[in-house]
C-alpha cells in the first residue's frame, strides 16, 4: 500500500471540503497550511446565519452576470475568503504558508491571499483572471496547478 503525496493528500481534503459549497454555480473548496499542517478550512457560500443560495436561488443566475464578472453581486462569499476569515477569526497566522484550492484564486481573492502572507498556492482547475496571475507573479507567490499523479 502507498501513501498519497501530500499534495494528493491536501486536494482530496480540499475537494471534501469544496462539498459543502452553498453555491447552486461552481463547488470552490479551500485548505491553508504551513509544515503540513491544515491551519484553516473554507468553502464557498453565504455569511453564517445568513439564507443559502440552495435555498432562495443565485442573484447572479437571475440577474444573467456571466462568471467571473461583477462578484460584488452575489450572496456568496469565496472558499479562500472563509479560510482566511476562520483563521482571523481564531488568531491563526498565516504568513509563510500555502493554500489548497479546487480553483484558480479570482482577483480579489489573490489580493488578500497576497497581504495574509501565503508563500504557495496550489489550484485543481483553472480561472481565466489574468490580472490575478499578474499580481501574484509580481508578489513572487508559487502558483502551481496540481496534476492528480493517478492520471
Amino acid at each position: 500500500m502507498t501513501r498519497p503525496s501530500w499534495d494528493k493528500y491536501f486536494m482530496e481534503i480540499t475537494e471534501l471540503v469544496a462539498s459543502r459549497s452553498t453555491c447552486l454555480r461552481r463547488k470552490v473548496g479551500a485548505v491553508i497550511i504551513k509544515d503540513k499542517r491544515i491551519l484553516a478550512t473554507g468553502y464557498n457560500g453565504a455569511p453564517s446565519g445568513l439564507n443559502h443560495c440552495l435555498d432562495i436561488g443565485c442573484l447572479r443566475d437571475k440577474l444573467n452576470i456571466p462568471s467571473g464578472e461583477r462578484q460584488e453581486l452575489c450572496r456568496g462569499i469565496h472558499a479562500e475568503q472563509n479560510a482566511i476569515v476562520q483563521a482571523a477569526k481564531f488568531g491563526i497566522s498565516l504568513d509563510g504558508g500555502e493554500i489548497y484550492v479546487t480553483n484558480q484564486p479570482c482577483i480579489t481573492c489573490s489580493k488578500l491571499l497576497i497581504n495574509s502572507g501565503i508563500k504557495k498556492i496550489v489550484y485543481k482547475n483553472p480561472y481565466p483572471d489574468e490580472l490575478a496571475i499578474e499580481l501574484l507573479e509580481e508578489a513572487k507567490i508559487i502558483l502551481e496547478r496540481y496534476e492528480d499523479e493517478n492520471r
